[in-house]
């Protein structure tokens, strides 16, 4: 059975990555006609994880993640945790040369406060803490560290540019990271299937997904109950999420990306959320509501 199920598994990753899904041209259908006139350019890597059947559209081009980079800084972080370089729930001293100016709850600690590194995750991922997020990047050996797993996991285009070397020019276009729609949906469904690191570490990283406070938009369309790991991104001109969704009649990946968007507004009627948000209600009632 444990060989069986790893033959699954690797076959899932292999599909995902190699666009080797079929297209379900009824969902492909309605979503295109859906997202038709949108202001902006958007891409989407929607898959159905039992029949491995979906819907895409610009699923390779690249966009910003804006937030959604702290995915692959988890990964980085769990790295180091695995290898006994870091201890999860060791205690970390916060320093004021770590604040990065906003909102942040870590920003607000004193100087020489200490805190747990698992608290500093849940910050990162919870919240979205940028402060928390940026320390986590140099514990984890930095975007290079980061974007050398990221290539080992086989993801191309998925890179962390803020404060990494040789990346300068990418950031410039892209921000703080980069992705596309099928590669960040191919290291969610790793994540699911325990094949980012050991089988326990993959694990702890889907619970951590899992406590996400930005719920008001793709995520506020999943009904209460539901398991549901996540992560959301946003700067003025690109609004993206990422969820998997364990449905009971249908488990999915619902990768949404947009960038170049005319609506900078953050108010929630901002064009890019109200699509989010009916895409991922159509997309909860087409696999699950029936």
């Amino acid at each position: 059975m444990r060989i069986m199920t790893l033959l699954i598994s690797c076959f899932l990753l292999f599909s995902i990555h190699t666009s080797a899904q079929k297209t379900d041209k009824r969902l492909q259908k309605e979503l295109l006609q859906m997202t038709n006139g949108f202001k902006g350019d958007i891409g989407w890597c929607i898959i159905d994880l039992k029949h491995q059947k979906g819907s895409f559209y610009n699923a390779d081009s690249i966009f910003p993640t804006a937030s959604i980079v702290k995915v692959p800084i988890l990964a980085g972080i769990m790295q180091q945790i695995e290898s006994g370089a870091l201890q999860y729930h060791q205690k970390l001293t916060y320093k004021d040369s770590l604040l990065y100016e906003g909102e942040d709850i870590l920003g607000s600690f004193k100087n020489n406060e200490t805190i747990d590194l698992s608290k500093v995750i849940m910050l990162m991922l919870t919240t979205s803490d940028n402060t928390a997020s940026l320390w986590l990047q140099s514990l984890a050996g930095t975007g290079t560290a980061i974007n050398t797993l990221m290539e080992k996991l086989g993801l191309v285009y998925t890179r962390v540019n803020s404060r990494t070397p040789g990346r300068e020019n990418d950031r410039t276009v892209y921000g703080w990271g980069q992705t596309t729609p099928r590669e960040m949906a191919t290291l969610f469904a790793m994540i699911v299937n325990r094949q980012v690191l050991s089988q326990q570490t993959s694990a702890t990283m889907l619970k951590l997904l899992s406590r996400n406070y930005w719920d008001e938009e793709s995520l506020s369309t999943i009904p209460a109950g539901v398991f549901v790991a996540s992560k959301n991104g946003a700067v003025n001109a690109s609004r993206s999420e990422v969820l998997y969704v364990n449905g009971k009649k249908t488990p999915y990946i619902f990768a949404v990306f947009t960038k170049n968007n005319q609506d900078v507004s953050w108010e929630k009627n901002n064009e890019a959320w109200q699509l989010t948000r009916r895409m991922s209600t159509y997309v909860w009632q087409y696999y699950n509501g029936k």
